[in-house]
């Protein structure tokens, strides 16, 4: 209900904006709609409450007056005489009642959390003292507490606006909305008027005065009101940076040179005040106001030296806000927006002659971003963990030697050197911060950089595949010393290994030093990726043998994983015929299931097993592409890829008899659902070669899921070897699974016009009609398996005479297309042969139905043949109707005649239901 009524809200603001003809008044009654629509709800849930307050007060008064009541006459009378002698008959009121306190609130209506626990309520007092009565204990009414429900949206955003007004510096937060509101509102109105005839100048010149001003007293108020000193700064510094942006880019007032210095000034100035006042937004406002400047005043003339020198400068400004402060986001915005711009640059307008103006900035930022860590490492405390900033350590070489790679167009001996200089460079720095004890973390990570680098230097100057093996191995070594030794140092450096082994092999795919080899696995290529594979492998084997709970052993499973199937699939790609690849990727995929059975049956790790119940499940995948591609399942390489599959997949489920979850059964299934598809795509391909009909061809590939599902049903011991004691587990998952395909199977076939070409049609006796009648059979024994839904099993009896009226109504239509020649289209409706098969048997139908639930007193079967007929006598009045000047309308009006009056002769009312003893109906 609330969210109807903000939508009202909105749309009646939308309405009433749109009266004035103005695009920002609809846009503006929309907000203004919604504001009201959430007010409105907020009103509606307080009324709620204060309706159950009313009520829990209600009922505490009721209980008040109960309890003081006056006792019965003839408990009055049973009090002792002497225990009234001593009482006055008429009470005498020796003093005036009491003055009640009308300043005092009567019920506190609060709604806040506490406004649950109400304060008693006084009891009235009477006229007359009541007599003595026997004490007894008073009754304790006690009101449980109401639940508190889950907000809803709605509450969740009505409590982050309460939260806006309510938190912070409300009043500068209000006021410079409603300014913003009321200037606009202002300078249109003006606008349309005509009054604003000042020159450009003098506007522009006031709006900067104005926002100076405005600066000035931010400034001023720092000490006093520091949130709204600092909103006001960075406001004023806003107007003033789209001002001059404006006068430049707009109005053509200042010329770009100008332009670009006030705008540095102002960046600058920025920068001065967040250090002074240790505001952070200020600073990061300045940078990316810094960063847009020359975009925003750039005249298209490319000239990159200026461009990189005004960034070098912002980029120095950041270093010397990192000496005074240790502002990580300020240095993580620098370093982003620098190599990002730098590398849309290169992407776009490098070429090898501009090499010897772009190294430089480039070592230049290299450079900044190096000392930039070390000083955020030295204003932080020892024992803080974030001591080393990793993005900008690590992040930095990759990048800058990237793109150094880039502007020497991979010549692989400069990169050489270049590493090598890079490793210098990080070992004495790693050399000087580890004997520090507040800066050793980071020099630790400079040390593993300088090994890294020195490593990178052998396959530049070397051959990328015949080094990036080597490194793969010698990755997996370190990891299996650091493991032994207990410590990390030498594991990072085994990952950056086997990191750079994969980066030198892609090095040299991008370089197209791909090889000459003609010899499929038999060559460097395919060696090379499962030598790094291998590596991978045998790093998530240490872990998993150390026992250590660490993702690490399983990312470096998958890292090998990757690689195999790259491997792989690339051989596949290089020397396998298109036409072949289909048998390829499947015995490819049977021979990794192996593979990983066998690490399973060795490690029993979680991620083995998966591994063979995707690799399994991906010859469910591999059947379509047969069947896309053409390619025969069981004739010629077709059939060795699928007795490969056979082997491969019974040893693979085999070793999974111990595995725990899910993965026997989407394993197993997986496996039999290649081979239902494989055997319904071959005899699809055999029908095809028959040239038989389009309903014979649809049969034939429905006939395997049916006997699938069948031998589930009663023979389910013909199929659960070799997980056989663990079939029954997930036999009803896979039942249900059969029968959403076999129920789409047989929705599908209502659209077939069931040609069973070479044969004559045959009601009921065609291909098509035959297998859905047998999916109707199975559906009719699943529905009483003890592994059905239950939600289905006890509407069978629905669920059959639902899918039987549609098979009986198309079978009709297809028989009246087949025998009758009617087009098995949009035109089959508008046949008049059509329109009276499909009366006469929906009446045959409902005859039945009505007279067969009178015979066996069965109601609801009455009540279906009636419902039946009367479904026929509409479709009668208008649709058949229209066709009575020909013999099919007429006939059909005279047939529903008649069956009604058989139903009125034989069932002429429905039957009564019985009643059983205690007066429930059957």
């Amino acid at each position: 209900m609330g969210f109807m009524i903000v939508i009202a809200c909105c749309f009646a603001g939308m309405v009433i904006g749109g009266m004035s003809g103005s695009d920002a008044m609809v846009t503006a009654g929309f907000f203004f709609g919604l504001a009201g629509g959430l007010m409105l709800v907020h009103v509606r849930k307080l009324s709620a409450r204060i309706d159950a307050l009313r009520g829990d007060v209600d009922a505490l008064r009721q209980v008040q007056r109960a309890e003081s009541a006056p006792l019965p006459r003839a408990s009055r009378e049973d009090v002792a005489p002497s225990a009234t002698a001593s009482k006055p008959s008429v009470p005498t009121r020796t003093s005036a009642p009491p003055v009640p306190d009308w300043t005092a609130p009567v019920l506190d209506l609060r709604f806040d959390e506490a406004s649950s626990a109400m304060p008693p309520v006084a009891p009235i007092p009477s006229a007359a003292p009541r007599p003595p009565t026997t004490p007894t204990t008073p009754r304790r009414v006690i009101v449980p507490p109401r639940r508190p429900s889950s907000p809803d949206p709605f509450d969740r955003a009505i409590a982050w606006v309460k939260r806006w007004f309510s938190e912070g510096n409300v009043p500068v937060k209000v006021g410079m909305l409603v300014l913003f509101a009321g200037v606009a509102a202002l300078l249109k109105y003006a606008s349309d008027q005509g009054w604003l005839t000042l020159p450009i100048e003098l506007r522009i010149a006031g709006i900067a005065l104005a926002a100076i001003a405005a600066l000035v007293f931010g400034w001023r108020e720092r000490a006093r009101r520091r949130s709204f000193g600092l909103s006001l700064q960075g406001g004023a510094i806003g107007v003033l940076l789209m001002t001059v942006f404006a006068s430049f880019r707009l109005y053509h007032l200042l010329p770009p040179a100008a332009a670009f210095a006030l705008m540095l000034i102002l960046v600058a100035g920025t920068g001065v005040l967040a250090v002074l006042q240790d505001a952070l937004a200020l600073a990061v406002l300045g940078i990316l106001a810094g960063f847009a400047a020359p975009i925003l005043i750039s005249t298209g003339s490319g000239d990159h030296v200026v461009l990189f020198s005004y960034y070098a400068l912002l980029n120095l400004a950041i270093f010397a806000i990192a000496w005074v402060r240790p502002w990580r986001a300020l240095n993580l915005l620098g370093f982003v927006f620098t190599f990002a711009i730098g590398t849309a640059w290169g992407v776009l307008s490098y070429h090898s002659e501009l090499f010897a103006s772009t190294e430089p900035f480039l070592l230049i930022y290299f450079a900044i971003y190096l000392a930039v860590p070390i000083l955020y490492a030295r204003k932080r405390e020892p024992t803080q963990r974030d001591i080393v900033d990793g993005s900008l350590v690590f992040g930095n070489p990759l990048l800058a030697f990237a793109l150094h790679a880039a502007l020497l167009n991979g010549e692989r001996m400069p990169l050489a050197y270049s590493a090598l200089a890079l490793a210098a460079i990080y070992a004495l720095l790693a050399w000087q911060l580890v004997r520090r004890e507040r800066m050793r973390v980071l020099g630790e990570a400079f040390a593993v950089l300088g090994v890294g680098f020195a490593t990178l230097a052998v396959p530049l100057a070397l051959s990328a595949r015949s080094t990036a093996c080597t490194f793969a191995l010698e990755g997996a070594a370190l990891v299996w010393l650091g493991l032994r030794q207990q410590r990390v140092l030498p594991q990072v450096s085994g990952w950056l290994l086997q990191a750079l082994a994969a980066l030198a092999f892609l090095a040299a795919i991008a370089f197209g030093a791909q090889g000459s080899e003609a010899t499929p696995i038999a060559n460097s290529f395919f060696i090379s990726a499962v030598l790094i594979a291998a590596a991978a492998f045998v790093s998530a084997w240490l872990y998993a043998r150390a026992g250590t709970r660490t993702p690490l052993g399983l990312l470096m499973y998958l890292w090998g994983l990757a690689w195999w199937l790259g491997a792989g699939l690339h051989e596949i790609d290089r020397f396998v015929p298109e036409p072949l690849h289909a048998e390829a990727l499947l015995a490819f995929s049977a021979l990794t299931a192996a593979l990983a059975a066998i690490a399973f049956a060795r490690t029993l790790s979680g991620a083995t097993a998966w591994s063979c119940a995707v690799t399994l499940a991906v010859g469910v995948a591999l059947v379509f592409l047969f069947a896309d591609v053409g390619a025969r399942p069981f004739a010629g390489w077709g059939l060795a890829a699928f007795a490969t599959y056979a082997v491969s997949g019974y040893f693979t489920l085999h070793a999974l008899r111990e595995a725990r979850g899910l993965v026997p059964a989407l394993a197993q299934m997986s496996w039999l659902w290649t081979w239902t598809f494989a055997f319904a795509l071959a005899l699809r391909q055999f029908g095809m070669d028959g040239h038989l009909g389009a309903g014979w061809l649809d049969a034939l590939t429905t006939l395997p899921l049916l006997a699938a599902w069948a031998i589930t049903l009663v023979r389910p011991q013909w199929i659960a070897p070799p997980l056989a004691r663990r079939f029954d587990e997930y036999r009803g998952v896979l039942l249900g699974l059969q029968a959403m395909v076999v129920t789409c199977t047989f929705v599908l076939l209502l659209r077939e016009a069931g040609d069973n070409m070479p044969l004559p049609f045959i009601p009921i006796l065609n291909p098509v009609e035959l297998v859905q009648l047998g999916a109707l059979a199975c559906a009719a024994r699943w529905l009483i398996d003890s592994a059905a839904p239950d939600e289905l099993a006890r509407r069978r009896g629905v669920v059959l005479a639902i899918a039987g009226f549609a098979f009986i109504t198309v079978a009709t239509l297809r028989a009246a297309h087949q025998l009758g020649g009617v087009a098995w289209d949009a035109q089959l409706w508008d046949s008049n042969l059509a329109q009276t098969s499909l009366t006469m048997v929906w009446s045959v139908l409902g005859v039945i139905g009505w007279v067969l639930g009178s015979r066996r007193s069965q109601r609801v079967l009455w009540l279906a043949g009636a419902l039946l007929m009367g479904v026929v006598l509409a479709k009668l009045l208008l649709v058949d109707r229209t066709h009575l000047g020909n013999l099919f309308g007429i006939v059909s009006f005279i047939a529903y005649g008649l069956l009604c009056t058989v139903i009125g002769y034989f069932a002429p009312a429905p039957p009564r239901s019985t009643e059983t003893p205690d007066g429930a109906a059957t």
